[in-house]
């Protein structure tokens, strides 16, 4: 079951539909599921009542990676399956913006109607190889916004969490934020965030949450989704 709730026009799109991407005409929520996030040597085992769905699918972009993310008080959980590649994952510890693996933007405050970041907003990235001097260490980090009017507070190097494993056609991979390394989170009295996330992948494309690269998703919130912080 997609982890879905609802779905809302923007009223004010006056383009042709054939010439945009039709997710462009919506504002998407998705519900994000409580877990105990109980982490162990593996990483994260999400039930699928934490999938998260692909609208980016709405635009004939691939579907490649089973995505699930869930929360609770202590911070917020991810699980990735990537399937169907033929190649290694390109993943550079120097080169984070460009690398393969899970890119994550989240505003703990869901400020949907800014379109610089904000102390609020945050982007994360896991990728599962790229480090160490064989480039073959799993890498977690949190990365600057672009054009962002202010930045959150630093993450430490080892606040993130990550595990990850190669599959014969792709590879699995867990990480962990914890409310720590999230300026602003407060699921009792700020249960919506704004969220948008990309599996980056130079073999199959881009898997998304919603619009593509060729919208200035990487930088603006406006364009990112919103989560619900659900505890049913």
């Amino acid at each position: 079951m997609l982890a879905l709730s609802k779905v809302r026009p923007k009223l004010n799109e006056t383009k042709p539909q054939s010439l945009i991407d039709p997710s462009f005409l919506f504002r998407f929520e998705v519900r994000l599921t409580q877990d105990d996030l109980a982490w162990t040597t593996k990483g994260l085992s999400l039930p699928e009542s934490c999938r998260l769905p692909s609208f980016g699918a709405l635009a004939d972009r691939n579907v490649f990676a089973d995505v699930r993310m869930a929360w609770n008080a202590s911070g917020l959980g991810i699980q990735v399956s990537v399937a169907g590649k033929r190649q290694l994952p390109w993943c550079r510890d120097s080169r984070l913006d460009d690398s393969d693996g899970f890119h994550l933007w989240i505003d703990t405050r869901c400020s949907p109607g800014i379109h610089r970041a904000t102390q609020f907003c945050h982007r994360f990235l896991w990728m599962p190889a790229g480090g160490g001097p064989k480039r073959e260490t799993p890498v977690a980090a949190w990365i600057p916004i672009n054009r962002a009017r202010a930045n959150p507070k630093p993450v430490a190097p080892d606040a993130l969490k990550i595990a990850a494993s190669p599959r014969h056609d792709g590879y699995q991979m867990s990480g962990f934020v914890p409310a720590k390394a999230l300026t602003g989170y407060d699921p009792v009295d700020q249960p919506r965030i704004s969220l948008y996330y990309a599996v980056i992948d130079r073999e199959l494309g881009w898997q998304t949450l919603t619009l593509g690269p060729e919208y200035p998703v990487l930088e603006d919130p406006s364009l990112w989704g919103e989560g619900e912080l659900s505890r049913a």
